[in-house]
């Protein structure tokens, strides 16, 4: 299954582009994603993923994604709000389900993780498959100081990306050094290293893991539920509304990064390093900046998640996790920020929600990854060709 973005790029480009097909897209999408977070019988599950890619292809058929594409990238900031406004109206349908903001949180910081590894891979061509263990030492980094220093946990999320930039950095040399699957090895070995570390450092609580206290801020507890007009919330809605200020921010710095002369170098660097040397660029400034910022985003997401989840252990931080956000990345569209939250929600929601996969998932993951790199290894939403003119955004 497979998502035709081309645009057409003979039409007027001073045409103001309609928001229409991309409003559309998100109201059925999010009615879609409430009826599934909603259900609990698995047949009634099933149905409503065979309906729903029905829908994927028939609309594929039909060519009705062509506008939609062309809305999003055209209209990107205005649907952009109407994106996080969804988000916030199916958190607030769910607003006492602890089970279902739980599931969204994960998919909102499993997006900010992905887009971390799309500025290395999709933006730089750097393979980095220790996701997970970066992801781990943000999520350590909030267990060790929140029990034993008195700093702002806000301040802590900062520090857990930091400090995953930091030790992503021992790295630097190896992959500095390497290419392609040479460097892909350097960051697998480092996935390996750390979690034998973890378990045998009986500082960090070894095998058994370490809780981690709940977010403060400003003397309240993210862990304490709380109630709205009479409505009463669960604690997880604090944690969801931090954690779409992550991702938004995030989102916001990648778009951002990709449409400027960074954008650009990053690009030239991906596509051919020998050409783009030739040309003056600075292959190393460019792999450490990315390298660096990708860990850092990876490492304030594990820092949140981390005190959502109120425990870590070696066992949540493996390489097989790490596969799994490479799945995301692949499945989504690598380069395209917009693909990754379709994947995410395919990747963490099917499998939570279809209990009788969830021994299988690893499997299922393998399989997907193979299905899309042999019949669409740009992904579900590719990222658009960048073109060169003014007034024009990818």
């Amino acid at each position: 299954m497979s998502l035709d973005t081309s645009l057409d790029i003979s039409s007027d480009p001073n045409k103001r582009v309609s928001l229409l097909p991309g409003l559309a897209a998100i109201v059925l999408a999010t009615a879609y994603l409430i009826a599934m977070l909603a259900a609990e019988q698995q047949n009634f599950i099933i149905g409503l993923l065979v309906a729903g890619i029905s829908a994927v292809l028939v609309a594929q058929w039909f060519g009705w994604f062509v506008p939609v594409t062309r809305s999003f990238n055209e209209r990107e900031d205005a649907l952009g709000v109407m994106t996080v406004i969804a988000a916030f109206a199916i958190a607030a349908y769910f607003h006492d389900n602890h089970f279902v903001l739980l599931l969204v949180i994960t998919v909102v910081l499993y997006t900010v993780a992905t887009l971390g590894l799309n500025i290395q891979f999709g933006y730089t061509g750097i393979l980095n498959f220790a996701g997970a263990s970066f992801f781990g030492i943000g999520a350590y980094t909030s267990a060790v100081l929140n029990a034993h220093t008195a700093v702002p946990h806000l301040l802590v999320l900062l520090i857990g990306g930091l400090l995953a930039a930091l030790i992503g950095s021992l790295l630097l040399l190896p992959v500095l050094r390497t290419r392609g699957h040479y460097a892909a090895l350097v960051t697998i070995a480092f996935a390996i290293l750390l979690k034998t570390f973890l378990e045998v450092n009986d500082v960090l609580g070894g095998p058994q893991g370490l809780q981690v206290k709940g977010m403060t801020l400003f003397g309240w507890s993210f862990n304490d539920n709380f109630t709205i007009a009479g409505i009463d919330m669960s604690f997880y809605f604090s944690y969801f509304v931090l954690a779409m200020i992550i991702l938004v921010a995030s989102f916001a710095l990648v778009r951002r990064l990709e449409r400027s002369w960074i954008g650009l170098n990053l690009d030239a660097l991906r596509l051919d390093e020998t050409a783009a040397q030739c040309f003056g660029l600075d292959l190393s400034r460019w792999k450490i900046t990315s390298f660096t910022l990708g860990n850092f985003l990876i490492g304030i997401a594990g820092a949140l998640f981390g005190m959502v989840g109120g425990f870590v252990a070696p066992n949540n931080y493996t390489f097989a996790d790490s596969l799994i956000l490479v799945s995301i990345l692949l499945l989504g569209g690598i380069g395209n920020p917009w693909g990754l939250i379709v994947a995410t929600i395919i990747v963490v929601v099917v499998p939570e929600k279809l209990q009788t996969i969830q021994e299988y998932r690893f499997f299922l993951y393998s399989a997907l990854v193979i299905a899309v790199l042999l019949f669409r290894p740009e992904g579900l939403l590719p990222r658009p060709v960048r073109r060169y003119f003014p007034g024009w955004r990818p």
